[in-house]
């Protein structure tokens, strides 16, 4: 039987395809630490054939309680700042690595709708983690302020990251 990859809201199927096909090949697995995307980024990954071979799983986490918990994420800091910052996306990945157990972790954090903690502006930062290094960071600002929206182009901008890293 074929394996049977389709576009899903901003991610081409040939990057799912391409991020797969890496994976595989490095025999290499990966896992996902997310707030703001509820979900999502986790969804892209299990909507991938095979994703069994090596999504080992992902964390949805919103509060500053469980990010602590199950991340390991700074709490003094992550209260200064609403567990919206660089420096908590990269504790989030890292801390997605040692639960999970991957080669690989993705995490992403901020605001997908306008509130007062965020200024009133809509941000995300993200981290994609190999091991104990971090090969990519940054803060993704969208000009769409649609919470839907926001949220796929937060999705489909991390993946893209993540598959210009992977196939190096």
């Amino acid at each position: 039987m074929e394996n049977r990859i389709t576009d899903i809201d901003g991610l081409s199927a040939s990057m799912l395809r391409s991020i797969r096909a890496s994976l595989l090949k490095r025999k290499e697995t990966v896992s996902v630490a997310e707030s703001v995307t509820s979900g999502l980024l986790q969804s892209a990954f299990a909507a991938i054939p095979d994703a069994s071979l090596f999504f080992q799983g992902g964390l949805t986490a919103y509060n500053l309680g469980q990010k602590a918990k199950h991340l390991a994420i700074e709490p003094i800091h992550a209260e200064k700042v609403n567990c919206v910052s660089q420096q908590i996306a990269d504790q989030m990945a890292a801390g997605a690595v040692c639960l999970f157990n991957s080669n690989w972790s993705i995490s992403i954090t901020g605001y997908a709708t306008p509130v007062p903690e965020s200024r009133q502006k809509v941000f995300a930062f993200f981290s994609i983690v190999y091991g104990e290094k971090i090969l990519q960071r940054g803060k993704i600002v969208p000009k769409d302020r649609q919470p839907e929206n926001v949220l796929t182009f937060y999705v489909a901008n991390v993946m893209k990251a993540f598959n210009r890293i992977i196939k190096k």
